[in-house]
């Protein structure tokens, strides 16, 4: 838990989750189990406190979380079209501009869900050609924080087609160069994050970056 911009008290609370989510996977005992819902209630009184929400809230959204816990895949599309970099406007939100992108599903490769989430966001066609980084989330300033641990995948994708429409997710799309950038959303992406995907960009020689 090294090197995290989440506050403590969110570590604390997302790591007695998991360890919550994975005893009740394999828990048999009645005791194990009752022991087991006790950690997920602290977890989530600790994390509805530190976050000013209802416990039964919190505790709800832990409960739909079933099997053994893992990293959540937040996978975003990196459009580029002559230098400038495609990004849409989140609508659910803040009202902010992102990356085109969401959560990987079930039956999909990352590149597969990330040319979905283009698609669907802004109309655009495109083909993944290349990973360009893979973050931890919890080692970025995102704000505000999430209650489960988000592995950000993200995608160059080629343009191939389409055109720009609107989503129920996201209004407006565009291009945008580096001296540009509008205001971010920075619970799904970060101006350090976008400037470094501008320098992947351009040396594509460069590696996958990774934390």
């Amino acid at each position: 838990m090294a090197d995290s911009f989440d506050p403590k008290w969110l570590q604390w609370a997302r790591q007695l989750q998991a360890i919550a989510q994975n005893g009740l996977t394999y828990a048999q005992g009645t005791y194990d189990i009752e022991r087991y819902e006790q950690v997920r209630q602290v977890a989530a009184e600790m994390m509805a406190t530190g976050a000013g929400v209802g416990t039964p809230r919190v505790l709800d959204l832990f409960s739909q979380e079933l099997g053994y816990a893992t990293p959540k895949v937040d996978g975003r599309g990196v459009v580029f079209r002559d230098d400038a970099l495609l990004l849409v406007r989140e609508l659910a939100d803040d009202g902010r501009w992102t990356l085109p992108g969401g959560w990987a599903d079930p039956n999909e490769s990352p590149a597969e869900a990330v040319v979905r989430e283009v698609w669907e966001e802004t109309g655009y066609a495109t083909r993944a050609s290349r990973l360009l980084a893979v973050y931890d989330r919890s080692k970025h300033p995102h704000t505000p924080p999430y209650p489960f641990h988000i592995y950000k995948l993200f995608f160059q994708c080629e343009l191939v087609g389409g055109a720009p429409t609107r989503s129920h997710e996201t209004g407006e799309s565009a291009f945008f160069r580096a001296h540009e950038i509008p205001e971010l959303s920075k619970s799904r992406v970060t101006p350090d994050q976008i400037a470094r995907l501008f320098a992947l960009h351009q040396h594509p020689d460069w590696p996958t970056d990774f934390d």
